[in-house]
């Protein structure tokens, strides 16, 4: 059984910074792939950052420069550090695993102040 749990989310300024992490169990980060999302209220959710099994990585050209996915494959953790951090970027932080089906964390706040 698949298990995302998110964390690292919280309330910072306008041009701050924030590392969420997703702790995964059941499934090997380094092996799958693995995505943030992320939800404002009234909106979609909407894909932020991923990385494949082979290491590649994109990102939605409006955190292109400012956020960086990694992972980690001693802890089993999928990180995304969050820089230059807008109120726009405000949302529900979502962790997605993609093997023979999706499987969701259940998100973590991020409120970025004006």
């Amino acid at each position: 059984q698949v298990q995302l749990v998110e964390s690292g989310g919280g309330l910072v300024q306008a041009g701050g910074s924030l590392r969420l992490s997703c702790a995964a169990s059941g499934i090997s980060v380094r092996l799958t792939y693995m995505a943030w999302y992320r939800q404002a209220p009234g909106n979609q959710r909407e894909l932020v950052a991923d990385i494949t099994s082979g290491g590649s990585k994109s990102y939605a050209t409006s955190v292109k420069g400012r956020f960086t996915i990694t992972r980690d494959s001693a802890k089993n953790t999928v990180y995304l550090q969050m820089n230059s951090l807008k109120p726009e970027d405000t949302a529900v932080y979502f962790c997605k695993a993609y093997m023979y089906g999706s499987s969701w964390g259940q998100g973590t706040q991020v409120t970025v102040s004006s």
